[in-house]
């Protein structure tokens, strides 16, 4: 049963992962955007990590979704009209189809490194998952994060800048 449930939640998030690059509405391929991420989450869950399914269904498919939504409508971006770059589509097809089978390639012909963490099944359900990833953003992870944080700032007003017609 879970066999089955899986394969239709990844072919759902396949589906609506075309669905956000073949769409001509850019609110179209953001809403989904959100169903693919929605269906990441479920993914999530099957694999026994539920903050993660929390952090994609919060971070991503609430705040990151609003923002892109917001930046759409701010820029009044509308669908494309004419039929241009028909060979740009299906070159990049047939490149995206390569490295799928590339990639597919090396991971049923190549072999685990043996490189373990400290970190096993015991530990995790005996500390749980939010506390373990916890303690690794705000202590060995706290640089690049705030990093990003900044970026993420520095890109908003960035974004602020370029659509004010006035300063």
């Amino acid at each position: 049963m879970e066999t089955i449930f899986f394969t239709l939640v990844a072919a759902a998030a396949v589906l609506t992962g075309l669905l956000v690059v073949t769409c001509r509405n850019p609110i179209n391929s953001a809403l989904s955007l959100v169903m693919t991420f929605f269906c990441l989450a479920t993914l999530y869950v099957m694999l026994d990590a539920p903050f993660m399914a929390a952090i994609q269904v919060l971070v991503y498919a609430g705040a990151i979704m609003v923002l892109i939504v917001f930046v759409i409508m701010l820029l009044n971006v509308r669908s494309e009209a004419g039929k241009r770059y028909t060979h740009a589509g299906f070159i990049s097809s047939v490149v995206g189809c390569l490295l799928l089978f590339i990639s597919l390639y090396f991971l049923n012909n190549s072999s685990l490194t043996g490189v373990r963490g400290s970190l096993d099944a015991a530990v995790i359900n005996q500390v749980g998952h939010t506390e373990l990833i916890g303690k690794a953003l705000f202590t060995d992870f706290l640089l690049p994060f705030e990093i990003t944080s900044i970026l993420l700032l520095v890109a908003i007003i960035g974004a602020v800048i370029l659509t004010k017609k006035k300063i």
